[in-house]
């Protein structure tokens, strides 16, 4: 059992690494919160949220792929290996794609059954994350602001938004391991029970966190549009609202789609979009091929295998 599960270790750790950045890359940027405190908060509530709230998602996961524990298996290795490519091409990519569209190849290879209607549910989620991030950067912006702009001392704005970071991030924290962690181990969680692949879900997130999130971190802030201090922490909770509210309704999707969408619906409200076109280019094109190359590299993985006699 352990060595099928191995892949997912690989995902979590992967996903962590890459994601950690839609929570806290804004204000580590930014050098609003230092980088050690955001990696180990982020760990910390990424746990808590998956244990708490992860549920929902991972019977999202089981409902949509019937296969076998040995093609569950090299599905979720071929999303991992999608994942790690985009990490180190320094692209936000989403751990929903990759491994839907490894499940999704897997399956019309070996002619096993879709939950089509589920399935359609979630690759429709692909489009409203960015579009709720949006919305939810645009009104939380044209809301919070006025208040904000009460505060008269330098130094309380200082303290107030410091503080608003910290809380924010925490939350989007919970909300990523809350619903992100169903792509980790969903497909295992008939196999392990639904608390064990919660578990090592989420702790394997929280070790890429922990681990290798310092690159994108440090990158990502920077790499979409010139964040201020008040506008990156609406960033952030636009994103975190936007994740939370599909773990509810129990759909993985992507932290890298809700926080473009928070962006510039942040940008817009704000009345001053300063976004880097090309940047944006580039996660899109990636969000196309995320998962057609994850689908075609859990093909390959299957297919080398079974030549060896070891894929069922």
């Amino acid at each position: 059992m352990f060595i099928f599960i191995i892949p997912s270790l690989f995902f979590g750790w992967a996903l962590g690494a890459n994601d950690a950045a839609n929570v806290f890359g804004p204000p580590v940027s930014s050098k609003l919160i230092k980088l050690r405190y955001a990696i180990v908060l982020s760990s910390i509530f990424i746990i808590v949220g998956a244990l708490t709230q992860g549920q929902n998602g991972m019977e999202t996961m089981k409902a949509i792929s019937s296969g076998s524990l040995a093609s569950n298996s090299i599905a979720v290795l071929a999303a991992a290996i999608t994942m790690t490519i985009m990490i180190n091409l320094r692209i936000p990519v989403s751990s929903s794609q990759a491994i839907i569209g490894s499940i999704t190849g897997l399956n019309l290879i070996t002619n096993t059954d879709l939950n089509w209607p589920m399935l359609l549910k979630v690759v429709l989620a692909w489009v409203g994350t960015p579009l709720g991030g949006f919305f939810f950067g645009f009104v939380l912006y044209r809301f919070i602001k006025p208040f904000y702009k009460k505060i008269k001392s330098p130094i309380i704005q200082d303290r107030v938004l410091k503080i608003m970071v910290v809380l924010i991030g925490c939350y989007g924290s919970y909300a990523l391991g809350a619903n992100n962690v169903a792509n980790i181990t969903g497909v295992f969680a008939v196999h392990t029970g639904m608390m064990n692949a919660l578990l090592i879900g989420s702790l394997s997130i929280a070790a890429g966190v922990l681990t290798y999130s310092r690159k994108t971190m440090l990158s990502f802030g920077k790499g979409i549009s010139n964040y201020d201090y008040f506008s990156s922490s609406v960033v952030i909770l636009a994103e975190s609202l936007t994740v939370w509210v599909y773990a509810f309704i129990g759909i993985p999707v992507s932290t890298s789609q809700a926080v473009i969408g928070a962006t510039i619906g942040t940008g817009i409200g704000a009345g001053n979009v300063q976004i880097n076109k090309k940047q944006i280019l580039k996660i899109v094109i990636a969000w196309v091929n995320t998962p057609i190359s994850s689908g075609l590299i859990a093909v390959a993985l299957f297919l080398l295998l079974k030549s060896f006699g070891l894929a069922i």
